[in-house]
């Protein structure tokens, strides 16, 4: 990724997770497809990553996707973030662009170090959640290895929607 779309990609996401709104309308409407365990996951989950998963799905709705498991996957992709703030998150993505020297200076910080480590290991965190609310194994699996896919179309499709978003 060039400097400047990187650059570009995260004054987005800040302003987007700063921002972040989930309507009571929007959360009637997830609502309506989750079961009460992945509704209860989906309340748990930071207001900046539950706008992130609704704005995922949007995404893959608008290329077409109508698969249960990858519309799942899409928007529980990151539950397993928990209650991470923002200046976390800012310091995690310069670590991965930058190297991982940033997050070992960034872990310094009170109450980065736990966060630091939440925004890495999400992926597994977020399938086990998952998995814990009824996902199915396929979707469990695509939470898992969203940064890696492992499940061809579906898989990238996941990862690039959440690139997007």
């Amino acid at each position: 990724m060039s400097p400047t779309s990187f650059w570009g990609s995260k004054v987005r996401q800040f302003r987007a997770h700063r921002n972040a709104r989930v309507s009571q309308d929007e959360r009637a409407a997830v609502g309506t497809w989750l079961s009460a365990e992945q509704l209860a996951l989906f309340d748990a989950m930071h207001v900046g990553d539950r706008r992130h998963g609704l704005d995922v799905v949007a995404t893959l709705r608008g290329e077409g996707a109508t698969d249960p498991d990858l519309l799942m996957a899409g928007l529980l992709h990151d539950a397993g973030k928990g209650d991470t703030g923002l200046w976390p998150r800012v310091a995690y993505s310069l670590g991965q662009e930058y190297g991982s020297w940033v997050w070992r200076v960034a872990a310094v910080v009170p109450g980065f170090g736990g966060a630091l480590g939440r925004l890495a290991d999400h992926a597994e965190a977020s399938a086990r959640l998952g998995a814990a609310a009824g996902c199915s194994p396929r979707t469990v699996e695509l939470i898992r290895h969203q940064d890696a896919p492992r499940d061809g179309d579906a898989g990238e499709r996941l990862r690039l929607a959440d690139e997007a978003n």
